[in-house]
């Protein structure tokens, strides 16, 4: 399962259409879901709007936040997303068997062991989690904020059974780069820590492109790399380090 966690909590500003780039990505398997954060005032019917179309348009969900209630709505939109992509995949499986039909439209007991399937699938299946953060100057009070939940996340998907995998992004990049790869994909996020002292807040809000930028990971990264991630995954088994490991 492959899935985009955009952080942000203003309008784009500079180049392409985020609302595009989000579609670019759900048609190429891979969800997008947006946090808006707030502190202040509101954060206007345009970022509003804008939050929901691209979360509409990259097959996700959207939240509307304050700082406190972050590291919750992060672990709970992952959670809540991840067993909605097994959802989409299992009623696509039972729609060849009846039709135009849904899980609904099972007997109960069938659609009791349905909906069993699916929740041990959510905590099995493979995840891959691109964090993209807002680093505009507007973000700047939050960024703490921003830090503490990624950190409660990590420690949330340490509890699946199945590989959980983070990369960080911050946006804006340096030059001519719309987004910065901060970490890349890892299960050990120690270091996550040190990750934030080197993100500089400037004013431009490059959204869409910083989408583009992270769709471009997901396409180099290789069937053959990331199996040969599992399988060292597998290896380390119980050796691997506590704490944050994921």
């Amino acid at each position: 399962m492959k899935q985009i966690l955009l952080i942000t909590d203003g309008c784009s500003n500079v180049g392409d259409s985020p609302v595009m780039a989000a579609a670019h990505a759900f048609q190429e398997g891979i969800s997008v879901n947006v946090i808006g954060v707030v502190d202040y005032g509101t954060i206007g019917e345009l970022g509003g709007r804008e939050i929901e179309d691209i979360a509409k348009a990259g097959g996700g969900l959207s939240r509307i936040v304050g700082s406190p209630q972050l590291a919750q709505t992060m672990q709970m939109m992952t959670r809540k997303t991840v067993v909605q992509t097994i959802q989409v995949a299992v009623n696509k499986e039972v729609q060849k068997i009846l039709g135009e039909g849904s899980i609904e439209d099972l007997p109960p007991a069938k659609r009791s062991q349905v909906v069993t399937v699916v929740d041990d699938l959510s905590e099995k299946a493979p995840l891959r989690l691109a964090l993209l953060i807002d680093a505009s100057a507007s973000m700047k009070p939050k960024l703490a904020a921003v830090e503490e939940a990624i950190r409660d996340l990590a420690l949330s998907l340490e509890a699946r059974e199945g590989v959980s995998e983070i990369a960080v992004f911050h946006f804006p990049g340096t030059g001519e780069e719309p987004a910065v790869m901060d970490m890349d994909w890892s299960r050990n996020v120690t270091g996550i820590r040190s990750l934030f002292g080197k993100i500089r807040m400037k004013g431009t809000t490059p959204t869409g492109p910083a989408i583009f930028r992270v769709l471009d990971h997901f396409r180099y990264d290789t069937l053959d790399e990331h199996q040969g991630r599992l399988a060292a995954y597998a290896e380390e088994g119980e050796g691997m380090p506590g704490g944050y490991v994921v």
